[in-house]
């Protein structure tokens, strides 16, 4: 397809072609529940503004029960429990959507955290929220299954459905399609508003992860039996099915493609990262961790999940790709010769990882209640970002790299100003 055909006619039952793809949601943050629950946060609900918010650096040495240095620009405090997830709209990067623990939405302007609409009626957490291509509908997904789409404009539900409990949500990148994968295995298409829908029954098992191709004609798909599915969106038919050996031995936490959709990297709790080729299905390397525990019997799991990988990515300006996991490990690894080159420790687990778009920083959120950004050249951290008194859960990153949006157990999101005049 030719880059100047829109989506405006653009038909799931017809010959079109759906194209393209843009940086997707993350995989929701409750795999990492029980963890958070043990981890100890010093000076609970400490929130003082820090009048000099560009001196995060000079904060890195913190003594404990002091109070947690806030490097925030503007806080979001309407949710009444954890904030589980965090959207930016694509086209103006000025609104952000976040669901919480409070069975919450709300959709607010990113300059001053005023609100716009709630997305109301959930009846569970809201773990998943993000906006449509163009912004023109934000859509909300609650732990029971509840989905719902509204017009960001007119501020007023479009369209819901109720699937079984919801795993991971996310729109396709060029047109008003959703994807939903549930805990039965399924992964549903709408298009929305109309409701048009489709399925591609996995195994069953719960449809733990998943994410659009760039080609727009393809998703990948991870499974709680360590099975990785590529499927034919427009035929729905599986092209690939990886298992096995060559699969997981345990379940998929997380997935990515690089920017042009030829390699595939999946993630799990069994400690390791793939590269698959996406054309092939075939697997081109396992990262394995050297510091990983031992493999430890699943039926306990302790020691097999300390190092499970959380959340991965690609560098779209050099041959590098970054693996973050549990145990606190930022793992950047050289594609051209599959091996590592970097490893970034941070005191507690990642919870979740993103690249910029045109340089080689990569961003990290983790449980200690910290954003840092890591020059993936060097290895070395760039900066580092505090002011929630408890655990980031998810985070948002603007096109130009000049805003970072967190949530946090501490029932609060904030609007952090990165950009740098080095950048």
């Amino acid at each position: 397809m030719e880059p100047g055909e829109g989506p405006g006619a653009l038909g799931l039952h017809g010959d079109e072609e759906i194209i393209e793809v843009v940086e997707l949601g993350p995989p929701g943050p409750d795999d990492l529940a029980e963890e958070m629950e043990d981890v100890d946060f010093e000076d609970e609900g400490a929130d003082e503004p820090d009048a000099e918010a560009w001196d995060s650096e000079d904060d890195e040495g913190v003594e404990d029960g002091m109070e947690t240095p806030d490097d925030s620009e503007v806080t979001f405090s309407l949710h009444s429990a954890s904030v589980f997830c965090v959207s930016l709209d694509p086209k103006t990067n000025t609104l952000a959507v976040t669901g919480g623990e409070d069975d919450k939405a709300f959709v607010w302007r990113v300059s001053d955290g005023e609100l716009l609409f709630e997305c109301s009626g959930h009846k569970d957490s809201v773990t998943c929220a993000s906006f449509s291509h163009d912004s023109v509908f934000v859509a909300t997904g609650d732990m029971s299954g509840l989905i719902k789409v509204w017009r960001v404009d007119a501020k007023e539900e479009v369209w819901s459905f109720e699937v079984g409990d919801l795993e991971w949500m996310e729109w396709h990148p060029q047109a008003h399609v959703l994807l939903a994968g549930t805990a039965d295995g399924n992964t549903w298409m709408w298009k929305i508003p109309s409701g048009d829908c489709k399925t591609f029954q996995g195994p069953a098992c719960p449809a733990t992860c998943g994410r659009i191709l760039p080609d727009g004609k393809r998703a990948v798909v991870g499974y709680e039996d360590g099975t990785m599915r590529i499927w034919d969106l427009k035929q729905g038919t599986s092209l690939h099915v990886l298992k096995g050996q060559d699969g997981h031995q345990d379940p998929l936490t997380c997935v990515a493609s690089n920017q042009d959709g030829s390699l595939i990297m999946t993630g799990s709790v069994d400690c390791h990262a793939k590269l698959v080729n996406s054309a092939t299905g075939k697997v081109v390397c396992v990262f394995k961790m050297e510091s990983a525990a031992p493999k430890a019997p699943i039926s306990e799991g302790e020691e097999a999940e300390s190092s499970s990988v959380e959340s991965l990515g690609f560098c779209n300006v050099m041959p590098l790709a970054a693996v973050g996991y549990l145990d606190g490990t930022l793992a950047i690894y050289d594609l051209s010769t599959q091996s590592l080159r970097h490893k970034c420790q941070h005191e507690s687990g990642i919870v979740q990882l993103l690249w910029e778009e045109s340089s080689a920083v990569v961003y990290t959120c983790s449980l200690d209640g910290a954003v840092r950004l890591w020059d993936a050249r060097s290895g070395k951290m760039i900066s580092e970002y505090r002011g929630h008194s408890a655990e980031i859960l998810d985070f948002a990153v603007n096109k130009d790299a000049s805003i970072v949006v967190t949530t946090s157990g501490d029932h609060q999101a904030k609007v952090f100003c990165v950009q740098r005049p080095d950048r």
